[in-house]
């Protein structure tokens, strides 16, 4: 059976193959048909049994009639069977797929002529791929698509772990308008991205072309190739404005979400605790080091974006638009950067300032706020600023956050001048060099050179300045600014091409940016800054015509380069600068360790509280002196104050007279006058007095080994300042007085010990003024015999003659010793004419001063004399001398000034116990505590090696402890 259908369905094979409209020929077995060879012919070879049939001329989509169809021969023995036609219907049919197939190959040969000739006529605009990021391109290199793909979960695990959407449905439902914007802008930004992606590529872009028809390709054909350039590149202008305005209104709406997240963080919504951000960790490092060297010595390499300018170049405008805030004073034609101003920028919920030694938040939404931080940047200026100078080199550290700034930090510096004009400082030009040339010589700052657009190019002081500092350009960003007025008012816009491309000036840099920071109005608004900056870069004929690149566009992009050249130098140095600063902190240790081996490390916040404490001390020991020593040196002091016009004033005159009641009389006239005019305020000055040297010499008084020198200028400083502060009471004088005028008025001697006391009294004052009288003698006179014989020394010429004009008036004593105290003229006359008589020319005014100390110590030694006589006349004291030639008023006199003296004393004791001791303590806390809010008193006041090894050493370690932690959270960012 199966030979038999085998058979059969080969004689058809082979009928097909032979007939060709009804001619007879035969087929070799190479021509016949697959299925047939393959199953039959092996079996029965075609060569035993030849077959002849006719084929008949009909078309294959007709049935043939069945009468027509020939069968075997019974006697080549083969049972009669009947032919399909399906068989030959499909043989029919298989000849079609030559056809299609043939015309596919001329169709793709076709389309690929044109697609290269469609290819050859576009532009080669690989030169916009930079629109799309670059990390696009490169995205296949850093991700591994296909373990990524291994590592995702099946579809059936991932539906596992789905939550139930139809409970949550409900929660985000509410949330799907508020979003729905987001969403929107994302799908313009894809389909943005995607037109920038097919005009980056040749392609693709042909691709494009070709589907627009053949009647456009002969249209596009006839365009010349300038205009075809420029036509892709406006198209391509507007495509990416249109782009970038999309992505800031999505960012804008993403900076509103972050504000929401992140004041719901403040709320404490979500219960978490937000880490320190990076840029903030890195400018305390920075704090730190400018409080470790004010005035910038320490040449530290830690990366800063430093701007520097000529003066009204637009810094403070480049500053305030990547700040988006005006924060700085402004001013027209005038310096406001006076000093080095650190900005931080950092990311956060609300656009506020802050200072670093401050707590005050200035909220950067309002205008208020914003006046308020101007006016606070002006004073700190000014207060940085010193006497006779104009700028200052002192840094003040602002930190600046809110949603969408670009992290960074930046050191505004004063404006470079070429012309010191008046109310300036002669060496105001010479300090800003100096200044800026500090900060750029650091290798790892990033240079923000800013340069005006609007003046000529020759005009420019800063560029040559920046070409020294970095002669190669690796860390300098060019800025060119207020563009729209160069391109008004300048003749010839190549120049502006020529500066952008960095062929102009001098100078090289890692990339050139122009600006447009406003129209020149200081009440203008940042957005509407913004705004007219997108506008005029919209319009203008630089970028229609290539002279400037999209990407070299608006403060924008600026800042965006900024950041990351910034973040760049950051990460490439910040190691190396932690290992430095490693090694100088454990060169401070090891000279430590040497020079001050059992000394702890005391920096001077530590060595001033330590100082401040025995001040402290030592004050309060000044209220346990006891009321004798009180009192003992506040008598002592008072009569060496008074005693020489008691002497001179009050004694001499008196004694003068010739009977007591003058005498008495006399002395009550002068102490009365003596008690209401100079003795209470020259006691009040005694004991003042007193209390300062009692205060010193607590405070320098050395405490034997626990002494530490190191204090000695602080505890100088804070005795001055205290008693410069100190005020004596102003009552205390009065009442003094009244005490003092009831003493001296009594006369009335109880005992005989009262009376020996003022007579030994008397007689110390005597004998310490004839001593000293008998001082300015010999020095008038010169020396005796006895020393000239023995020490060897002579007498000058007036020395002589005082020595002969003394011998004479020692005569005229002698002869009359109650001799008054003054000279008559014709005795001076006499002694004159004596002397001339011996041969010594002498002139009158030199006999009375000689003859003052004469008489002066011939009245103490008779006074002396007298007062031994006295000492047995209490008696005749006691009968008031009645009936008696002793008279003692003098001795009364000593008395009264002594008892005098002893109750001044004692008051004067009582306020300074009671009273001043009290407020000369308040007024040394009040200057230690102003001492220590001041730092400049402190490095002034606390100074020598050890101090400084020893501040030096806690702000290294300072400054590497926060330089790991910064890298820790560097790396974990990564």
């Amino acid at each position: 059976m199966w030979r038999a259908r085998a058979a059969a369905v080969c004689v058809v094979c082979q009928s097909l193959a032979n007939s060709s409209y009804g001619v007879k020929r035969k087929l070799p077995l190479q021509k016949v048909h697959l299925v047939s060879r393959s199953i039959h012919h092996p079996h029965y070879p075609s060569s035993k049994f030849p077959l002849r049939i006719s084929v008949h001329r009909f078309s294959s989509l007709n049935h043939p009639p069945f009468w027509k169809t020939k069968l075997l021969s019974v006697k080549y023995g083969y049972p009669p069977h009947r032919n399909f036609w399906l068989a030959r219907l499909a043989s029919r049919l298989l000849k079609l797929r030559y056809l299609v197939l043939g015309s596919a190959v001329g169709g793709g040969y076709t389309a690929k002529k044109t697609y290269d000739q469609w290819k050859e006529m576009l532009p080669d605009l690989s030169d916009y791929k930079w629109i799309v990021p670059d990390f696009i391109w490169e995205l296949d290199e850093h991700i591994d698509f296909e373990k990524l793909s291994k590592a995702l979960p099946d579809a059936e695990d991932l539906a596992k772990l789905l939550p139930d959407f139809d409970k949550i449905g409900e929660s985000f439902s509410s949330l799907k308008g508020f979003f729905s914007p987001g969403y929107n802008l994302v799908s313009e930004v894809i389909g943005a991205s995607d037109l920038l992606l097919l005009l980056g590529s040749q392609g693709e872009t042909a691709f494009r072309a070709t589907d627009q028809g053949y009647e456009n390709d002969k249209q596009y054909k006839k365009v010349s190739d300038k205009e075809k350039i420029d036509q892709l590149q406006e198209e391509l202008l507007h495509t990416q404005l249109k782009y970038q305005r999309i992505l800031e209104r999505l960012e804008k709406e993403n900076k509103e979400l972050r504000k929401l997240v992140l004041q719901k963080d403040d709320k404490g919504i979500h219960q978490r605790k937000l880490k320190k951000s990076l840029i903030d960790m890195y400018s305390e490092v920075l704090d730190t080091l400018s409080d470790y060297d004010a005035s910038y010595n320490t040449q530290d390499h830690l990366p800063r974006v430093v701007v520097v300018g000529d003066q009204s170049a637009g810094k403070t405008s480049v500053l305030e638009m990547i700040a988006q805030a005006r924060i700085f004073p402004r001013g027209s034609g005038e310096m406001m950067t006076r000093s080095p101003v650190k900005v931080t920028l950092s990311e956060g919920p609300h656009h506020v300032a802050v200072f670093k030694d401050s707590s005050r938040e200035f909220d950067l939404s309002k205008e208020e706020d914003l006046a308020a931080l101007r006016h606070e940047i002006e004073i700190r200026m000014r207060k940085s600023v010193k006497e006779g100078c104009t700028v200052s080199a002192e840094t003040i550290s602002l930190n600046v956050k809110g949603p969408g700034l670009q992290r960074m930090v930046l050191v505004d510096l004063p404006g470079v001048i070429s012309t010191v004009t008046s109310g300036m400082a002669p060496d105001t030009k010479d300090t800003i060099f100096s200044i800026s040339k500090a900060y750029m010589q650091n290798p790892n700052a990033i240079i923000l050179c800013i340069q005006d657009g609007s003046v000529d190019a020759e005009r420019s002081i800063v560029t040559d300045l920046v070409s020294q500092m970095d002669p190669h350009g690796k860390r300098t960003i060019f800025v060119l600014t207020k563009v729209d007025l160069a391109e008004k008012n300048v003749a010839s816009p190549n120049r502006i091409q020529q500066i952008i491309e960095g062929k102009l000036f001098p100078m090289k840099a890692l990339g050139y940016f122009a600006v447009v920071t406003g129209k020149g109005n200081s009440s203008e608004s940042i957005e509407s800054i913004k705004d007219y900056e997108e506008e005029f870069f919209q319009n203008s004929k630089l970028l229609k015509t290539c002279m400037l690149k999209a990407h070299q566009v608006t403060t924008r992009n600026l800042s965006l380069a900024v950041s990351d050249c910034f973040w760049n130098m950051v990460r490439e140095s910040v190691e190396q600068q932690a290992d430095a600063f490693k090694a100088t902190r454990f060169n401070l240790e090891t000279e430590w360790k040497n020079n001050y081996p059992r000394l702890r490390e005391l920096d001077r916040n530590e060595l001033f509280e330590k100082a401040k404490n025995e001040i402290l001390d030592e004050v309060i020991s000044l209220s346990q002196v006891t009321p004798k020593h009180w009192e003992e040196i506040l008598q002592k002091t008072l009569w060496e104050r008074v005693s020489t016009h008691v002497i001179e004033n009050i004694y001499l005159p008196a004694a003068q007279t010739t009977n007591s009641g003058t005498f008495n009389t006399t002395v009550d006239i002068k102490l009365k006058q003596w008690t209401d005019k100079q003795l209470p305020n020259k006691a009040v000055e005694v004991a003042w007095e007193t209390l300062q040297e009692e205060f010193s010499l607590f405070m320098t008084e050395r405490k034997g080994k626990e002494h530490d020198d190191i204090f000695d200028k602080l505890k100088q400083a804070v005795k001055e300042e205290s008693i410069k502060r100190h005020k004596w009471n102003e009552r205390a004088e009065d009442s003094l007085r009244v005490i003092q005028h009831n003493a001296l008025e009594d006369r009335s001697i109880s005992d005989k010990q009262q009376w020996d006391a003022a007579i030994h009294f008397m007689e110390e004052t005597l004998q310490s003024r004839l001593k000293d009288t008998e001082s300015v003698i010999e020095d008038m006179v010169g020396p005796d015999w006895k020393k000239r014989w023995f020490y060897w020394v002579g007498r000058t010429k007036e020395q002589n003659i005082r020595s002969e004009t003394k011998n004479e008036l020692e005569k005229m004593i002698k002869c009359n010793e109650d001799h008054a105290a003054y000279l008559a003229n014709d005795e001076v006359t006499t002694v004159r004419k004596n002397l001339e008589a011996k041969g010594v020319t002498v002139d009158p005014c030199l006999i009375k001063d000689t003859w003052h100390q004469v008489y002066r110590r011939h009245f103490l030694k008779t006074a002396l004399s007298h007062c031994n006589l006295c000492r047995r006349g209490f008696y005749y004291y006691q009968r008031h001398f009645v009936d008696s030639e002793l008279e003692c008023n003098d001795v009364v006199l000593f008395w009264r000034i002594q008892r005098m003296l002893a109750i001044t004393a004692n008051t004067l004791r009582q306020q300074l116990t009671n009273t001043e001791v009290r407020r000369l303590e308040k007024n040394v806390k009040e200057v230690l505590e102003d001492f220590a809010e001041d730092s400049d008193k402190k490095v002034k006041l606390l100074t020598g090696k050890r101090v400084q090894l020893a501040e030096d050493l806690k702000k290294v370690r300072e400054i590497q402890e926060k330089l790991e932690v910064f890298i820790e959270a560097l790396h974990q960012e990564k």
